[in-house]
């Protein structure tokens, strides 16, 4: 094991031990918006690889993200599917949508990309009105408690119970994570940054560009679809809100305050953003303008975010 792996490992076991230790001190208020913030942060790695590393601007992710939600939660209210069952069916559905909206979406590239993802996404928003009859609109499906609880190889779960919430959350955060870091460190992230960087380089070197950027499209479709089904499954609630523009910009502005490019820096930024808009709505309505005004710092100070700008001064080893 080289030098460089052994600090990755180091850094991400700890910030996962520490989260994983922080629900033993902490308030319930606290637990349960660390659980939120985590689900949040899985939706933006997944936002991530294709942004961040892949270097395609989407601007319809929020339709992933509703993907995940509602297959989740219409399989555990209207097909009686168990909440395993329901993530697994989500799943499946996520990876079956973003493949062929891959296949279609990337025939557009640069700015035509960016609008199509948006229209794309707007029309899966509208879909949750005209289908609300299924998905009740801006009422949303609320998954009854009695439906979250389960048996997982014998033992007892219940999705109710904030301790099992957040300790589920943090595996997810974990597991994605983990993957996240297998995958920019493999030949595959590899090719992906170096399309980023200069696509038309990398297809002369020999490289199936359209295939790696439909890979790294679909699993961050995948990814996003995940998120959506933890947090259908966990915060029992699946509603057109959750699949509207604002959910679509989040994952974005997420990773480029944590910084763009980095394992860690979209979760990190879902935290900074998320914590700054609870504290600030405690002190004044004008919340959006403490994250504006955070922003503007953001892009002054910390043009490649927080990790980023880490990375680039003193630890140029953070994947």
């Amino acid at each position: 094991m080289t030098s460089t792996t052994a600090r990755v490992l180091f850094l991400h076991i700890s910030v996962l031990a520490t989260l994983a230790t922080t629900q033993f001190v902490a308030s319930d208020y606290v637990v349960l918006s660390l659980a939120r913030i985590m689900v949040l942060g899985v939706y933006a790695m997944g936002y991530n690889i294709l942004y961040g590393y892949a270097g395609m601007l989407s601007l319809g992710h929020a339709m992933f993200f509703a993907t995940g939600l509602y297959a989740a939660a219409i399989g555990a209210t209207h097909f009686y599917l168990t909440p395993p069952a329901a993530f697994v069916s989500a799943l499946a559905i996520g990876i079956a949508v973003s493949v062929a909206l891959g296949a279609v979406l990337l025939r557009a590239a640069s700015v035509a990309f960016m609008i199509v993802t948006l229209m794309f996404s707007q029309a899966a928003y509208l879909a949750t009105f005209y289908f609300s009859d299924v998905t009740r609109g801006d009422e949303g499906i609320v998954i009854p408690d009695a439906i979250r609880v389960f048996s997982l190889f014998g033992l007892p779960v219940n999705l109710a119970d904030a301790s099992t919430r957040y300790n589920l959350a943090l595996a997810l955060l974990g597991a994605v994570m983990a993957l996240n870091i297998f995958l920019v460190r493999s030949r595959f992230g590899h090719v992906i940054v170096a399309i980023r960087e200069n696509e038309s380089r990398t297809e002369m070197l020999g490289y199936n560009v359209e295939r790696h950027k439909l890979i790294a499209f679909a699993i961050s479709g995948v990814i996003s679809a995940l998120a959506g089904a933890a947090y259908a499954l966990m915060f029992a609630f699946a509603g057109s809100t959750l699949a509207s523009i604002q959910y679509s910009i989040q994952p974005l502005l997420w990773t480029l305050v944590g910084g763009a490019g980095t394992v860690l820096g979209p979760p990190v930024g879902a935290a900074l953003m998320y914590l700054l808009v609870d504290v600030a709505s405690s002190y004044t309505n004008a919340n959006l303008l403490a994250v504006g005004m955070v922003l503007i710092a953001s892009v002054l100070f910390f043009p490649k975010g927080v990790l980023g700008e880490a990375r680039r001064r003193w630890a140029p080893w953070l994947p």
